[in-house]
């Protein structure tokens, strides 16, 4: 009684409310605001702090911990541009309780890995930072809780540190910039921004000011803008959320704001009147891409009035992409890709943007079709059965969220209340947000749809921008033809036709199917799974796990995949899944099948890969049988669309035709030769290669990969019902036909080449270097050595964090890790990569040789190896409660022909590796003899 209560007064006040929306009375708004969720914990200090705290079990034994900053970028003076970021930097460089980089090193010791379970970021309006930390250790928490008060009131800048920071950050700088992006968004920025504040308030700032500020001028930033009431503190996880509450009041209370605080101020950016257009073009861009972007007012969502409109506008988007991506589906689609959506923006704004990605020539053909879209929606509206489609999408994402209530992880509330905070976002909870869209979905009406979308479409305030290849600049329209283009939209656009799908209501019956038998059955103990083999000789496992309830996920291989394909055929070898999945199945038609997916909460693709074939995705619990039936048919009855195939090759061709113009892509075309022996297939399908495709040949490859269904396995996680999937596993799986062939892959020898090779590329216009070192061999693949090779990599990379960005200053991030393979056969590499300088890459390459040296002349620190252990510990501690580990785990291990329960001791398996297990891997792996460094430098002209 007192839920239907709640539903009704609820719908009284959406109503009312929306009644009065035109007077906007305070009473009426406050009336309607949503309710903040009970579980949290809420509340503002004397000081202005604001925190949240709320008990959360999943991950279990951790809790996430974020400060919130109320600032940022916008906040910068004309002369400060870039202290707000600098700041942020400066954030893991010293404070009072964790001098220099005294921070970083406690929290790795803990088990946090930094940039996974510690880091930050910094906006225009924002700055967050956030830190995972375990919650089975109270004195690893407590500290968290420190860390969080020393970066709320207590940074250092010790000038010294100040000046070793200037170079990441200016390295950083040169990884997330220095090409063709940055450069036409230099150009187009201050158009979409419409030169308003946020346009000259980049938060990576100016290069001039972070060369040359002084400790004190961001020492004053931080104290002017850092304080408690501008934060929040934020705890999610599995905690006592009353002590938690009373540790933050008791901690955080100290702060003080400052005399006379500075405003945060209230910017926004101008509207214009009409349409502003900005063509741009840069030699290293390589696609063609146009972009509308209409500004309009800003939305809130504070009270139910307002989160109704957000779900209008969900499901608008929904029905909009649908369709532009069922244009995407048809046999030669007019544009590469193609989207549209209405968000919010800065400045207090919505934007509805729509965007086309044209193949090379095609730029006019692709705007249109765009624009011809957006004509048909506004002109003819959406359709019931579209609406319909929408809410029953909304729908099942709200009921599977509030099914696996329990498993909602914390992060994801963390972020929310961090909107709540920053946008005043309401926070109801997830349970609130199923009920209200339960009762008020279907009070949503397809003419409220139409008409907000109509509001959309405008040529007031409207902004346009054209990129594309330099070389293309001499095509490309002028102003006056752009303005054409969009004033005279689908001139003979018709209105939308529905996709039928009630009329497949069964896709494949069970009668005719014989059924087959399960040979044999076994259970593993350790880890709780089930293995059958079936008459067919087709390999099923399956783990019944509750960490997601309601829903499957699957994941199905055999061996031998393009392997098998002779050279001349690769072409059509590699295309051939992605055809089949584009032709739709069986009866269907591909725009008709993902239909009939999305209503069944089904997702399944087919894939051909260098050595193996599948099937991989997911249902509901209540959809496998549709999955399993669709399985079945993607074995036996796929299907073959010719168009489809040419609009394929052509597709194909326009990503490929100026994939050259990227320095990164030409490097990563060297990069894949080298490591592969030169092998030409090691690029994937090239231009010339695609000449060679066959859509014959492309079909009877994949019907000739999936004909055997005793050279696959079947791998199941997730709510399995025994009696029931058994049934089912019998019917779809054991019916499938089967040659009993053995057959398996070929081994290609694409290995990366012997010896001592140094291979130099130069491309591009800006001084960005790329390195990557390479260390590879044969590899006796077992769970001992990927062990110790694993933490080898591991520790190396916290030993090259620490000498390349910290003691050299001069990398912002770098990567090392370890790669080993059981098939075709046992290789191992061991890669590190970074970006940097020119003028710094030798000498960084020669620093990382001596950290390498170091490790095999002495083997790892023991404070090293134990920030391994305690990382690998804490992570896998996560990772075994959810669904994806457990699927990738299982196919993992059948493909590998290891022992799955492994894992079950894999923790106490970490007391291996030691300083004399580190030096001797160093050793065995690490010689340099077989050693590729691969460097890209910029064009010298």
């Amino acid at each position: 009684m007192r839920f239907k209560l709640t539903l009704t007064l609820l719908l009284l006040a959406v109503l009312t409310a929306s009644a009065q929306e035109k007077s906007d009375s305070s009473a009426a708004t406050q009336r309607n605001l949503q309710p903040m969720d009970k579980a949290i914990h809420y509340g503002v200090l004397p000081n202005g702090l604001t925190y949240y705290v709320r008990k959360n079990q999943s991950p279990k034994n951790r809790a996430v911990l974020y400060l919130v900053e109320r600032t940022g970028s916008i906040q910068e003076n004309d002369k400060q541009l870039g202290l707000a970021h600098f700041v942020e930097h400066m954030a893991f460089n010293g404070t009072r309780d964790f001098p220099k980089n005294q921070l970083v090193d406690y929290l790795q010791k803990s088990g946090v890995k930094f940039g996974a379970d510690v880091n930050a970021h910094t906006g225009y309006e924002q700055t967050i930072y956030e830190i995972t930390v375990p919650t089975d250790s109270m004195q690893v928490f407590n500290k968290g809780i420190d860390v969080l008060l020393n970066w709320a009131g207590y940074l250092s800048f010790d000038p010294v540190e100040v000046n070793n920071e200037r170079n990441v950050i200016l390295e950083e700088a040169r990884l997330r910039g220095k090409n063709a992006n940055e450069r036409m968004s230099s150009q187009t920025i201050p158009v979409a921004l419409n030169n308003s504040r946020y346009a000259a308030r980049l938060p990576i700032g100016d290069e001039n000011i972070i060369k040359n500020c002084t400790a004190d001028e961001l020492k004053q930033f931080y104290q002017d803008w850092y304080r408690p009431d501008n934060e929040a503190v934020i705890v999610v996880g599995d905690i006592n959320p009353n002590k938690v509450e009373e540790l933050i009041k008791k901690r955080f209370a100290v702060l003080q704001n400052p005399v006379n605080e500075k405003p945060l101020g209230n910017y926004s950016i101008p509207p214009i009147s009409g349409t502003r257009i900005k063509i741009v073009t840069d030699e290293e861009a390589q696609y063609t891409t146009f972009s509308m972007t209409v500004r309009l007012p800003g939305t809130k969502e504070r009270t139910n009035t307002e989160y109704l409109q957000k779900i209008r506008t969900i499901l608008l988007n929904k029905m909009m992409n649908d369709r532009l991506k069922d244009i995407g589906k048809a046999g030669n689609p007019p544009f590469l890709f193609a989207a549209a959506s209405n968000a919010s923006s800065l400045g207090n704004t919505d934007v509805f943007s729509a965007q086309a990605v044209a193949s090379p020539g095609n730029l006019e053909k692709a705007t249109k079709a765009l624009l011809a879209e957006l004509e048909r929606a506004r002109k003819y509206g959406f359709t019931d059965n579209e609406l319909s489609a929408a809410k029953n999408w909304y729908q099942g994402i709200q009921a599977g969220l509030n099914l696996n209530i329990d498993s909602h992880k914390s992060e994801a509330y963390a972020q929310e209340y961090s909107r709540n905070f920053l946008n005043d976002e309401g926070c109801p909870g997830v349970e609130y947000e199923y009920n209200f869209s339960l009762a008020y979905l279907k009070y949503i009406q397809l003419m409220e749809i139409n008409d907000l979308f109509a509001s959309y479409i405008s040529d007031d305030n409207r902004f346009i921008i054209i990129e594309a290849p330099a070389k293309d600049k001499a095509i490309l329209p002028d102003e006056k033809t752009v303005l054409d283009w969009v004033g005279h939209p689908g001139a003979d656009v018709q209105a939308y036709k529905d996709v039928n799908v009630d009329k497949y209501t069964d896709v494949l019956p069970e009668d005719g199917l014989k059924s087959g038998k399960i040979e044999s059955d076994t259970y593993d103990s350790h880890i709780d799974t089930k293995t059958f083999i079936l008459s067919n000789g087709a390999k099923v496992i399956l783990k019944n796990t509750n960490f997601q309830t309601g829903l499957v996920l699957f994941n199905i291989y055999g061996f031998g995949g393009t392997s098998i394909a002779a050279d001349a055929d690769y072409a059509s070898a590699v295309l051939s899944a992605a055809m089949v999945r584009k032709s739709g199945l069986a009866n269907f038609n591909q725009v008709e099948f993902d239909k009939y997916l999305s209503l069944r909460k089904v997702s399944l693709a087919p894939f051909i890969h260098d050595y193996t074939q599948g099937i991989t995705g997911s249902s509901a619990q209540s959809g496998l049988e549709t999955a399993l039936k669709l399985i079945h048919l993607y074995f036996t009855a796929p299907h073959k669309d010719t168009a489809v195939w040419n609009g394929l090759l052509s597709e194909q061709r326009g990503w490929l035709a100026t994939k050259d113009n990227s320095p990164a892509g030409v490097f990563a075309d060297t990069v894949s030769m080298v490591l592969n022996s030169n092998n030409p297939r090691a690029g994937g399908v090239n231009a010339e290669m695609l000449k060679t495709a066959n859509v014959d040949k492309a079909f009877s490859f994949y019907k000739d990969r999936f004909a055997d269904a005793s050279n696959f396995t079947f791998v199941f996680v997730g709510n399995l019902d025994d009696i029931g999937v058994r049934n089912l596993i019998k019917t779809y799986i054991g019916s499938l036909p089967s040659t009993h062939s053995n057959e398996t892959f070929k081994d290609l020898g694409m290995y990366p080449l012997p010896g001592k090779i140094t291979k130099i590329v130069h491309k591009g216009i800006d001084d960005k270097s790329s390195v990557r070192l390479v260390f590879s061999g044969q590899f006796d693949y077992n769970q001992a050595n990927n062990l110790q090779l694993n933490a080898l990599g591991e520790i190396l990379q916290i030993k090259l964090i620490e000498r390349l960005r910290d003691q050299e200053r001069s990398v912002y991030a770098v990567t090392a890790g370890a790669y080993y393979l059981n098939y075709p056969t046992g290789r191992y590499s061991l890669n590190v990569q970074f970006t940097c300088g020119e003028a710094n890459v030798d000498k960084l390459i020669a620093a990382t040789m001596e950290e390498i040296d170091k490790i095999r002349q002495n083997g790892a620190l023991p404070a090293d190896i134990e920030k391994f252990k305690s990382e690998e510990a804490r992570l896998t501690q996560v990772k075994v409660k959810e669904n994806g580990f457990w699927l990738e785990h299982l196919a993992s291990t059948a493909r590998n022909h290891e022992d799955p329960g492994y894992i079950s001791d894999f923790i106490k398996s970490l007391n291996d590796v030691t300083v004399e297990s580190t030096k001797a891997c160093a050793n065995k792996y690490l010689t340099g003899d077989n050693l590729i460094k691969l460097i890209l430098l910029h064009e010298k002209k």
